[in-house]
């Protein structure tokens, strides 16, 4: 498809505030906020918003504006230090909050760029490539792939949305020059979209702004367009970026349009606004070899494998290099396979240019934010910087009495060798001995984080114990600062009482209530500790019924908010070993919920069910029934309440400060912390 494109200046804007639906200068904007006022304080009839006229009845004559590009254009400083721009590639980085629809509008890109055969059979959402994104349907690692389109390539990254991995974005943004801010069209910017913004910003990356799911009943793109806008704003944006251009797409129908009324039959438009609006890697081509890992893979056959961008400079296979770190610590390699991201797979090189994303084998040892710089005068380029994290939890050996009958790797130095491989590719996750040889501490973004990791080791044979998640505080000036989150709630109304009251126990701070759509649905916002958030996501369910959404995002460090109880109810607790009976169960399922049925080996000090009263009760769940030679003269039926099935994310979230969660390849049990029942004695 042939899109017409063109770029027109600005010209005298009209005054219609209800009329925002593609760019828009921020710096007529901010000349007329009064002193003291906001941009949320200030009504529609206050600001008055430029209007462009463009047809909204054919996309073709529809203008592409970006003053990112028109300024870089101009800009004299890349021709001063030697830096040239390469037009013939774009290296986008798509991010979003959780959701929104990043991962099904790469699948239509890929679609749409020939990448796969006629015949050829695709699944959904064919960038979520790992079993653990599969099941949960969300994205947990950054993942390469490039298409073609009018004889530029396009190296596109899609990172993850939830903000426990926003490591992933953070390390992946020094490989790109532009992003695409995917925002839905009925939430609009939620905490994912503010936290990966923000980021990019930093970066001083060219930023377009995709409305998705535009087909939804209920979208509202000029509300959506104006909430964008304004976190533009907040988030300290130049004038060039706030003059974002908008694309309206549906990646599910692979259709867009710059305009919400009228879409192309294909995704034509966010290509030419991919070109027009994101520039070209800036490069030294006449440089020192400089290439930095921000990634790195492992091959049965190759070995570990580094992905960076090539920021100046040649790399040939088979050339000799050097590894610089950013200590200035250097040593040697020789590069013996090379590889560039070709449609959906990688395809060998024999050489690539600066500006490209490539993937790099022979250098066994490369660790992430490593530097492959040329042998002779090899320079380090800048680390890489991720935020520090909030959550910690100890993972020890399993010391249950069913140690070892389900799992490979047991001991102590088995899951210290796991965890600390794990750093050379986490950037966010942080590892330290704990106070005994057997325990080390895991730090983490959030319990979702940890718990992903503790659902791999699981799939790799490995048999362990992990205590309850806790905030890592710090202490200034003589006082604790605890981290305090921003969550927002989408729930139906009439459940909104119940989750107002839930949040308020944990100490939260209700700062914005708004409806959402025409689906009768209530957006709350609260600022809330770390610690209020740990077991909240069941609560929420329970208390809306299943129909509540919760997202967090990390904010800042704030005083403590005092001391707060997160769960009200006790353990059942099994004082013996043996197999479950029905016979016992009987009377123990009148003193709360059970996890156990008939039928299962249980140990001492195993929690069975959930108390329905505070504190612990211990119980006898594999008492027999006597033989004796008495006959009743009818047998009494035994009817039992369905168990609890528990996942793994609901085991963590349940266990306190003296319980603990063992984790084997084949099950997930919960047990009292035996070092803490003989420490309270």
């Amino acid at each position: 498809m042939e899109l017409t494109v063109g770029i027109h200046n600005y010209v005298t804007p009209t005054l219609n505030p209800n009329h925002r639906n593609s760019s828009f200068s921020s710096s007529i904007l901010r000349t007329q906020l009064p002193v003291g006022r906001t941009l949320s304080s200030l009504s529609s009839s206050t600001i008055k918003y430029p209007s462009f006229s463009r047809s909204r009845r054919n996309p073709l004559r529809n203008f592409i504006k970006c003053s990112v590009s028109e300024a870089e254009a101009i800009d004299t400083t890349t021709e001063k230090v030697g830096l040239v721009r390469r037009n013939d590639i774009r290296n986008i980085a798509i991010v979003a909050h959780v959701d929104h629809g990043k991962t099904t509008l790469v699948d239509a890109m890929l679609k749409q760029a020939k990448v796969f055969r006629d015949n050829q059979v695709v699944e959904e959402r064919i960038m979520d490539s790992n079993d653990l994104e599969r099941e949960r349907g969300i994205t947990i690692l950054s993942k390469n792939t490039s298409i073609t389109y009018k004889d530029t390539k396009m190296n596109i990254i899609d990172t993850p949305g939830h903000s426990d991995f926003g490591g992933e974005v953070e390390r992946v943004l020094n490989m790109v020059e532009g992003i695409l801010l995917v925002v839905d069209s009925v939430e609009g910017p939620m905490p994912q979209t503010r936290f990966v913004l923000k980021k990019a910003l930093e970066f001083g990356h060219a930023v377009v702004v995709v409305v998705n799911k535009i087909d939804r009943p209920s979208a509202r793109p000029e509300f959506v367009i104006n909430s964008t806008f304004e976190l533009f704003i907040e988030l300290n944006a130049s004038d060039e970026q706030c003059d974002f251009q908008a694309v309206y797409a549906s990646g599910i129908k692979g259709m867009a349009g710059l305009s919400p009324d009228n879409l192309a039959d294909d995704l034509g438009p966010l290509f030419e606004t991919i070109i027009r609006c994101i520039p070209g890697p800036r490069i030294k081509k006449d440089g020192r070899l400089q290439m930095l890992v921000t990634s790195t893979e492992y091959d049965e056959h190759k070995g570990r494998i580094a992905i960076g961008r090539l920021h100046a400079g040649i790399l040939s296979r088979g050339m000799d290099v050097r590894i610089c770190t950013p200590d200035d610590a250097c040593r040697f390699g020789k590069v013996s396979e090379l590889f560039v991201f070709e449609k959906f797979y990688r395809a060998p090189a024999e050489s690539v240019e600066a500006g490209d994303i490539c993937a790099v084998c022979g250098v066994g040892d490369i660790q992430i934010g490593e530097t492959i710089a040329d042998k002779a005068d090899g320079k380090p380029l800048p680390a890489i910087s991720v935020e520090e994290p909030t959550v910690k939890m100890a993972f020890s050996i399993n010391t249950s009495p069913f140690v070892g009958r389900e799992g490979k790797y047991v001991t102590s130095r088995n899951l210290r060798d796991r965890l600390y491989r794990e750093l050379e590719r986490n950037l966010a996750m942080k590892v330290e001995d704990g106070e005994t040889a057997d325990t080390f501490l895991v730090s983490g973004r959030g319990t979702l984080h940890l718990t992903i990791l503790i659902e791999n080791m699981r799939r790799e044979n490995y048999e362990f114990m992990v205590g309850p998640p806790k905030v890592i505080n710090k202490k200034v000036d003589d006082k604790v600062l605890e981290p305090y989150e921003i969550a927002t709630v989408e729930v139906p109304e009439e459940h909104m009482g119940s989750v107002v009251e839930l949040l308020g126990k944990r100490r939260g701070q209700m700062f914005d209530m708004q409806g959402v759509g025409s689906e009768g649905t209530t957006l709350l916002k609260y600022k809330i500790p770390t610690r209020g958030l740990l077991g909240l996501r069941n609560a929420i369910l329970t208390a809306s019924r299943g129909t509540a959404v919760l997202n967090t995002i990390f904010d800042s460090y704030g005083p403590w908010a005092g001391d707060m109880t997160t769960r009200d109810l006790g353990s059942l607790v099994a004082f013996e070993d043996g197999t479950t009976t029905s016979y016992a169960l009987i009377s123990s399922q009148e003193r709360g919920q059970l996890f156990v049925k008939p039928g299962v080996e249980v140990y001492k000090g195993q929690i069975v069910g959930i108390h329905q009263r505070p504190g612990d009760l211990a119980l006898n769940v594999c008492k027999k029934k006597a033989a004796t030679n008495v006959r009743s003269n009818k047998e009494v039926s035994v009817v039992l309440d369905t168990p609890l099935d528990y996942s793994l994310d609901d085991c963590i979230e349940y266990i306190q400060e003296d319980e603990l969660v063992e984790v084997t390849p084949k099950s997930i049990r919960m047990c009292k912390n035996p070092k803490t029942n003989k420490k309270g004695r």
